[in-house]
């Protein structure tokens, strides 16, 4: 029998996202500076056998899903033979990958057989000079194709993230609910966080998404809670449901069930706090390990404060963190 890990506010801790590189094959904007970044230093990265004795440790704690983020994981040498060990390990119900879709083409047939359950791919932009200049290079193309090639694999149902920018892509509203119709795909809006690089944006592009999606008059709000992370629009029209995560506008830490290990180690219990703990020390003795491991549920936080006026923005970019 698993144990069921709560914290000290009676969340129960089911769901660890790991970023397995800080490697990426595009420069999104939102993500990192232009310059480019300090790239970790190889023996600085879990292998994969570390990371697998790790899951190993939480799995018997209570976390039954998994997300592997990066950077881009489909640029980690051996990613799938990573999945696969995640796959095999007791407890383990649901795994999912997040992507930029550039790679997924060539990967979605071998995914779904190491054992992904269903994938995320982010996407910004419909419109292929815009893409490539929130990404600095990438090709819309590659994405769209993955996508086709996702679905045929079966990495059903496919969610798209769109990151809501203001002055840049909050007038593709309208494209993207009609790309989510004709691709069967769930369409998911995000409003733009001040991590890292973003830290330093103009207030201008930051956008309450609710009342940006109020003003389509074809969208009704029927999200049943406020507790829910995602909130739910229906397109009468299209007869399709479109999500939003209010990460700024809104605060749903009450529900809050996740925690994230970094590509060199790192145990973060809430994405909006510089707050860390290292697992390295600990990965020769699983059973240090494993009381390390529930100190550090414990300790996760309330909420994060985000809307506080002393609220610090994080240090690490998104690339390093995993989202």
């Amino acid at each position: 029998m698993l144990n069921r890990l709560e914290d000290s506010h009676g969340r129960k801790i089911n769901y660890l996202r790991i970023s397995v590189t800080d490697r990426c094959n595009q420069r999104c904007k939102y993500c990192m500076p232009e310059s480019g970044i300090g790239k970790l230093n190889h023996m600085e990265i879990l292998r994969n056998e570390e990371i697998i004795s790790f899951v190993k440790v939480a799995a018997e704690q209570g976390i039954d899903k998994i997300r592997i983020t990066g950077g881009e994981p489909l640029v980690k040498k051996g990613i799938l033979d990573l999945i696969s060990g995640i796959k095999k390990i007791d407890g383990i119900k649901e795994i999912g990958l997040t992507t930029n879709g550039q790679l997924l083409k060539e990967f979605a047939f071998d995914l779904k057989s190491a054992g992904i359950n269903r994938i995320n791919v982010s996407l910004d932009s419909l419109n292929p000079e815009k893409y490539r200049y929130m990404t600095r290079g990438g090709v819309l193309a590659k994405v769209l194709n993955g996508i086709t090639k996702a679905t045929e694999a079966g990495l059903t149902p496919i969610k798209v993230n769109t990151v809501l920018i203001g002055g840049f892509n909050d007038n593709e509203i309208n494209d993207f609910m009609t790309f989510a119709k004709k691709n069967n795909i769930i369409w998911r809006l995000i409003e733009l966080m001040p991590i890292g690089e973003v830290s330093n944006w103009s207030n201008m592009n930051y956008i309450d998404g609710a009342t940006l999606l109020n003003n389509h008059p074809e969208l009704t709000n029927i999200t049943k809670s406020s507790l829910e992370k995602d909130k739910t629009f229906y397109n009468k029209n299209l007869d399709i449901s479109i999500k939003l995560i209010n990460s700024l506008t809104g605060k749903f830490c009450e529900s809050c069930n996740r925690i994230r290990l970094t590509s060199d180690g790192k145990l973060k219990p809430c994405l909006h706090s510089n707050i860390e703990y290292d697992i390295k020390p600990f990965l020769n003795d699983l059973d240090k390990m494993t009381e390390f491991y529930k100190e550090i549920i414990i300790k996760k936080p309330k909420e994060h404060k985000l809307d506080s006026d002393d609220f610090t923005p994080i240090n690490r970019n998104m690339n390093k963190i995993g989202g």
